[in-house]
């Protein structure tokens, strides 16, 4: 499905594609919406995420597989994976691993991405949770990946991914694979910088322009929220939506000292709610106001485009140095 396919599927809305490929989308935007709330070292989180994300698809979801099975091109058998009645045992040591191991949090997240594909725990979905495990792992360390689109790269260079897969099953090291990843997520992370330098030249962008607007006089839960944008209020939208103008001072909750309290709510700053004349110009992007207070809406939008900058130039040279140290 495209892109635009997807986000319709995503948004409810009516689209041409097999009831198998809706059901896809629409298991995976679950998955990823409770991507905060899954334990990257926990068995039952790990088979509770795989059934969220393959419900209805196959008879095994949440379970790991009972059988043998292998990957092939063709009839030439590339992957025999590990027999059923050691599957868990695997996933056990994997994950034992991973939470007592003081190794980078990049190349643990893609080891761990890699394992999960050569055990190949279950029946079906298997490039799904790996892929689905290794962004849960890096978003506890830092949360600016949980909204990081590292699977649209991954979808670009699929032949690219399924080739490091190989190249690492057939040295019997990991590392071919482990540089993909680094790669792929400099590579996200770089293109992510440069739609906030983007940004930064707008006071707002049109999703937050939406939210202003509709905060104007009132204060609204999450889902009152997303409902008047017109998005669904899932983990990420909040992420990419609401948490930078809370970061910016634009918006404040009513319940600041209980986050996710359920009586929560979001209203505008009241340094913000003061300035009326500068709502219309928020809500609109346009008109006479425009040019006067473009001026006060980039100074206080610059906050949230520094905190990128910083955060983006702490983490691209870690990739850069864990690749060099990691070719060793």
């Amino acid at each position: 499905m495209s892109l635009e396919q997807v986000t319709d599927v995503i948004n409810g809305r009516r689209v041409v594609g097999s009831p198998s490929e809706i059901l896809e989308v629409k298991n995976a935007f679950a998955a990823y919406s409770q991507l905060e709330h899954f334990k990257p070292y926990a068995i039952a989180d790990f088979l509770k995420a795989h059934k969220r994300m393959m419900q209805s698809l196959v008879e095994e979801a949440g379970k790991f597989r009972s059988k043998g099975v292998g990957i092939y091109d063709g009839s030439k058998l590339i992957h025999a994976a590990p027999q059923a009645k050691f599957v868990r045992g695997h996933i056990e040591n994997l994950f034992a691993w991973a939470k007592e191991s003081d190794v980078h949090p990049l190349i643990k997240s893609a080891v761990v991405h890699y394992e999960i594909e050569f055990i190949h725990p279950f029946m079906e979905g298997n490039g799904r949770m790996g892929r689905l495990w290794q962004t849960i792992l890096l978003s506890k360390w830092d949360a600016l990946f949980a909204s990081l689109p590292t699977e649209t790269v991954i979808l670009e260079r699929q032949h690219d991914y399924y080739a490091a897969l190989g190249a690492s099953d057939q040295s019997g090291k990991s590392t071919v694979f482990i540089e993909f990843m680094l790669t792929a997520i400099a590579d996200v992370l770089a293109l992510q910088e440069k739609h906030k330098d983007k940004d930064e030249k707008s006071p707002l962008s049109e999703s937050g322009l939406a939210v202003l607007s509709a905060l104007a006089h009132t204060s609204l839960s999450r889902k009152e929220l997303f409902a008047a944008i017109g998005m669904n209020p899932d983990f990420r939208a909040f992420k990419r939506n609401i948490a930078p103008l809370i970061n910016a001072g634009y918006l404040e909750m009513t319940i600041s000292d209980k986050p996710s309290s359920k009586l929560q709510k979001y209203r505008l700053t009241a340094s913000v709610d003061r300035r009326e004349s500068i709502l219309p110009c928020w809500a609109h992007n346009s008109g006479s106001h425009e040019k006067r207070d473009a001026k006060t809406a980039r100074r206080q939008c610059s906050c949230t485009a520094r905190r990128s900058r910083q955060r983006f130039a702490s983490i691209n040279p870690a990739i850069k140095y864990t690749i060099c140290c990691y070719r060793l």
